[in-house]
């Protein structure tokens, strides 16, 4: 029984690196600030709650548990909290660039050459 508890808190661990190294990769690639915000509030509150949750599978039915179990309701309500504020807040600044959504499109290549 120790192992699979082993085993299942490796793999919580292991995913919880995983979606953190991609939200990384994230951060680098997005073309703007809305789609980086995006990329690293997602992973940052699944791959902290899978490493969270795999320190705790790992640590046991102790007071560390209920740390941690407070350190991961506390991420996971404040965390879409302080995303969200930071969109509002870039949303209202002036000197802001506005969302890719609200662009226009370039005009396409294809639309200026007429059919026959």
């Amino acid at each position: 029984m120790a192992a699979l508890l082993d085993l299942f808190s490796w793999l919580m661990l292991l995913g919880g690196v995983a979606f953190s190294l991609i939200g990384g990769v994230g951060l680098l690639r997005m073309p703007d600030f809305y789609t980086r915000l995006h990329a690293a509030s997602v992973t940052d509150t699944l791959g902290a709650g899978l490493i969270l949750l795999g320190l705790m599978v790992q640590a046991g039915w102790t007071l560390v548990s209920v740390k941690l179990l407070l350190i991961l309701v506390f991420m996971w309500f404040t965390g879409p909290i302080a995303t969200h504020a930071l969109a509002r807040a870039a949303l209202v600044d002036p000197a802001n660039p506005r969302p890719l959504l609200h662009e226009e499109p370039p005009p396409s290549k294809s639309s200026s050459i007429s059919s026959c």
